[in-house]
């Protein structure tokens, strides 16, 4: 199914949401669905769900292990949408992407094997105070292991990284420096071939947490020259439980095994066992193939309406938001100006706790998350417990924000 745009550089939501089962659904009687959560999990459009659907009706089998019409069928599915994957964040080789779970696997497997392999007591890993648990965790672990040193590129007042004291850091010797595209809980995008760039030049090597960066905006591996970049299938329009990392080839031909048996090896003895070539040898086991052919599906389809597209929907309707959200006595907002964000609106409603603002706005069909995000110590740096954020998405439109400020007058009204 290709996705309906007005013309080429223009997105109608109305049109897009067509494509979208849910949107069908009715919240309460008589109230219709108005997602605001895109940051957490994207909606299906029905080309993802007919192409899972399709792969079980009609070419279900292993991949990689048979010699039978459906398992080549299944084979060639599933390496096609490797293909289109590669394809669609840049990536000049196709066996330089590897399907895990999730973002915070693809991120776990970096720590786990290249961690272990290269890192000894002493080494300095630089992340930042906005990032997602997932990037947080993984390396506490390895440093309760290997006695790492953790720094962290400090984040102002108004949700930006403080780059001159980023400098001050890579002046240590860092080996690694981890960081996110794009901030889960404040929007913030951040510089991110700048920031590859001057980790490089002090002899350190990257790793991008895009979880958040390749559903909104076109990016391209080789030309940030990332070594390692991280990002999930649920938060483009792709199914649940599929995660993407990608690395360069010299580097993953180097780091041994994340897990043992089945598709990554390549000959196995009583006593031991030889590796297979990548992209194998990270997918161990039978990997979630109707979810790779879906996410397949999802890149066409993302690709069809345009990421440039996407972007100027995305970044007009985050401006309109903020805009709007200033208007509503009480309502504070956190994070950058418009120039420098996109996607996500995060705000506090004083005397009222972001949980009962999200109630309140479910009354009237309304989707948005309250809490920290996943981003505890980011809450902390700005000493609040939790934020109420409006994520924004392609199907999203300038309606669906005006319902959202009628919601919050409504909280204002309850609670006086």
């Amino acid at each position: 199914m290709k996705a309906v745009t007005t013309h080429s550089n223009v997105l109608d939501p109305e049109k897009i949401r067509k494509d979208f089962p849910i949107f069908s659904k009715e919240i309460h009687p008589g109230v219709p669905l108005i997602y605001l959560d895109s940051a957490a999990t994207s909606q299906k459009p029905l080309a993802v769900i007919e192409a899972m659907d399709a792969y079980y009706r009609h070419s279900n089998a292993n991949i990689h292990r048979g010699i039978h019409a459906l398992a080549e069928e299944s084979t060639a599915n599933y390496e096609a949408s490797r293909q289109r994957i590669a394809d669609f964040i840049g990536a000049a080789k196709s066996h330089e992407i590897i399907f895990t779970r999730n973002t915070t696997e693809s991120i776990n497997l970096v720590a786990h094997s290249w961690g272990r392999a290269n890192l000894k007591s002493g080494d300095l890993i630089i992340l930042t105070e906005m990032e997602h648990h997932s990037n947080l965790v993984p390396w506490q672990i390895l440093t309760s292991e290997i006695d790492l040193r953790l720094e962290f590129i400090p984040v102002n007042a108004e949700g930006l990284l403080d780059l001159d004291e980023y400098k001050k850091l890579l002046t240590q010797n860092p080996r690694l420096v981890s960081f996110t595209f794009m901030s889960n809980v404040v929007g913030t995008i951040n510089p991110a071939k700048e920031i590859i760039h001057l980790a490089h030049e002090a002899g350190a090597l990257t790793l991008v947490d895009a979880a958040q960066a390749v559903p909104h905006f076109a990016v391209n591996v080789v030309d940030l020259d990332a070594d390692f970049f991280a990002f999930s299938s649920h938060k483009m329009c792709g199914p649940t439980g599929l995660g993407v990392l990608f690395g360069k080839e010299a580097l993953l031909d180097a780091m041994p095994p994340f897990l043992g048996g089945g598709d990554m090896i390549k000959r196995v003895k009583l006593r031991s066992f030889t590796t297979n070539d990548l992209p194998y040898k990270f997918e161990a086991g039978t990997p979630a193939i109707a979810e790779v052919i879906g996410l397949g599906a999802a890149v066409e389809y993302l690709d069809d309406i345009g990421m440039d597209t996407i972007a100027a929907h995305t970044k007009e309707l985050t401006a309109y938001a903020l805009e709007r959200l200033e208007e509503v006595p009480g309502v504070w907002l956190f994070g950058p100006s418009i120039e420098h964000k996109a996607g996500v609106a995060a705000f506090t409603f004083e005397g009222v706790h972001p949980h009962d603002v999200s109630q309140i706005l479910d009354r009237d069909g309304l989707a948005v998350r309250a809490g920290h995000h996943c981003a505890m110590p980011l809450h902390e740096k700005f000493d609040l417990p939790a934020t109420t954020r409006a994520s924004f998405y392609l199907y999203n439109e300038k309606q669906d924000v005006d319902r959202l400020i009628e919601g919050l007058y409504k909280v204002k009204e309850i609670f006086g």
